[in-house]
């Protein structure tokens, strides 16, 4: 059985996250992104601070968004992440959507890679530590 890779976030955009046309401004969704993929890491024990702690790096190496429908002030959000790629760098797929009524508003991905600390080398294969703390193990 598959172990359940995902986490879920709720959040309302702020009125400083309005551009001037009273809509989120399209960068904050990236901060909507990170707020997500950090509860995820969490469930994981595996948040910055641990990574950082098992010799890691993992810089976000690509990003992409599809905006389908612009979010409002105090628009009631729910941000999914999921892990969707671990054996060779980390994907995580996002899906935001309204609250109440479901509508897709956002989906992205975004790709980290493993750099060792200790030698600024990328790390081809995912360190061992990340299939521990996901519970995965190689196919």
């Amino acid at each position: 059985m598959k172990p359940d890779l995902s986490h879920e976030i709720e959040l309302t955009p702020a009125f400083h996250d309005l551009d001037p046309m009273e809509v989120v401004w399209h960068g904050h969704y990236v901060k909507y992104l990170e707020l997500a993929r950090c509860a995820l890491l969490a469930r994981f024990d595996y948040d910055y601070p641990q990574m950082r702690a098992s010799g890691y790096a993992w810089p976000v190496v690509d990003l992409r968004l599809k905006y389908v429908q612009p979010a409002v002030y105090a628009q009631r959000l729910r941000v999914r992440a999921e892990i969707t790629e671990w054996e060779n760098r980390l994907r995580i797929d996002y899906l935001i959507r309204d609250a109440v009524t479901g509508r897709k508003v956002n989906q992205a991905h975004t790709i980290q890679v493993a750099v060792s600390l200790a030698t600024r080398e990328l790390q081809f294969v995912s360190p061992p530590v990340l299939w521990e703390r996901l519970g995965v193990r190689p196919e």
